[in-house]
């Protein structure tokens, strides 16, 4: 029997896997036997206005393992500090080693142009682990290294924040993924994100969190003539994987 497919989402705080890709994980867990892993760069001590950063950190990282665990999914975190997640070479190394720790098979992370710069860094990060995860002479310096990993994972980019980059302009999915069916999982990890939820909740008076969740998904679902959708790009740059796997596991060619 062939080894079940992993997949890993590596994005740059906790919530950003549940917001962007976590019907999509579920749909791949469920329907096509995926093992799921859940990444971020940091865990989240920028969330709050009246807690100490080490506080938020804490409470966002339990919260980040819960939502995950509500998918069955690990979770591993690079402890990158929000709105300092940067290029350089220590970064890198702890995202090849949480990438050869998980082994994907399956990549998903942000687009590479998006709001907000942690996005965008947390994007080319996760490109160069993809890339370098694979040759041994790059070194992590962790305790305990995971070995190279096999291969070249596919690598696919979640939409950005509001379906545009920071100049307007509308970034196209190359498809969209179905997740009607999903929507109540998706409001269930996302919820888990408490401390997010009931910051929001405050300032704008309504549970604004959950709700801006489903209208950029009832958004992407009207362009499949669905309840909701997650829409992706793929990295088809040299040495990546050219087909696109997850269309083909959800049978959606």
């Amino acid at each position: 029997m062939a080894d079940p497919v992993r997949v890993l989402a590596f994005m740059a705080h906790p919530d950003d896997a549940e917001i962007l890709c976590s019907g999509t994980l579920t749909r791949l867990k469920r329907e096509a036997g995926c093992q799921i892993a859940i990444a971020t760069a940091t865990s989240g001590d920028c969330g709050t206005m009246d807690r100490r950063p080490d506080e938020i950190a804490r409470i966002r990282h339990a919260e980040a393992v819960a939502a995950a665990r509500l998918l069955g999914a690990e979770y591993y975190c690079a402890g990158c500090l929000d709105l300092l997640v940067v290029y350089d070479a220590p970064t890198i190394r702890a995202f090849v080693e949480i990438l050869r720790k998980a082994r994907p098979d399956v990549v998903i992370t942000h687009s590479p142009v998006d709001y907000m710069v942690d996005h965008e860094m947390t994007s080319r990060l996760v490109r160069t682990a993809c890339f370098g995860g694979s040759a041994p002479n790059l070194l992590t310096g962790d305790i305990d290294p995971a070995p190279p990993t096999r291969a070249v994972p596919y690598l696919y980019y979640a939409d950005p924040v509001e379906f545009k980059d920071i100049l307007g302009r509308p970034v196209e999915p190359d498809f969209v993924v179905d997740v009607s069916g999903e929507i109540d999982t998706k409001v269930q990890c996302l919820a888990c994100h408490a401390s997010q939820r009931d910051w929001l909740r405050a300032q704008h008076k309504m549970d604004h969190y959950i709700e801006m969740m489903k209208r950029a998904g009832a958004e992407r679902g009207r362009r499949i003539g669905k309840a909701y959708g997650e829409g992706f790009r793929q990295h088809r740059g040299h040495a990546y994987p050219q087909d696109n796997i997850i269309a083909r596991l959800l049978r959606m060619e």
